[in-house]
């Protein structure tokens, strides 16, 4: 028997606005960025450099609906969740994307100026 974990973490900004899509059947999924940042010092030149990673953040129903009140654009949220490859079509052309699938979101900044209720900060398995 093998044993796997998929299993990200990220702490991070939102780099644009929640993109909500509706589904006729109820559900509801959002999209939407998270950029990473980390820095390190140049060896050679001795300067800092900063590096920033971006990463697709896909959401679902209950969480999405959440997402959708209380995150937008510069927004600072904590992560968890897995990594999902998928493939789709684009013109005849087949692209991938890996996403961040969220099972569970902590909202740190609100820009909305609305607070989310203490059972809405933290959400798990949606």
């Amino acid at each position: 028997m093998s044993t796997s974990i998929n299993k990200v973490i990220l702490v991070g900004n939102l780099g644009t606005d929640v993109k909500s899509y509706r589904f006729s059947d109820g559900n509801i999924v959002v999209n939407f960025p998270v950029a990473t940042s980390e820095s390190y010092m140049n060896k050679e030149t001795g300067e800092k450099v900063d590096v920033t990673d971006w990463h697709n953040i896909t959401a679902r129903n209950k969480l999405a609906e959440l997402c959708e009140k209380f995150l937008k654009k510069g927004s600072k949220v904590y992560i968890e969740g897995k990594l999902k490859t998928r493939k789709f079509d684009d013109n005849g052309i087949t692209k991938h994307i890996t996403e961040v699938i969220a099972d569970n979101i902590l909202f740190l900044s609100n820009l909305l100026g609305k607070q989310p209720e203490n059972e809405d900060i933290i959400q798990h398995d949606f």
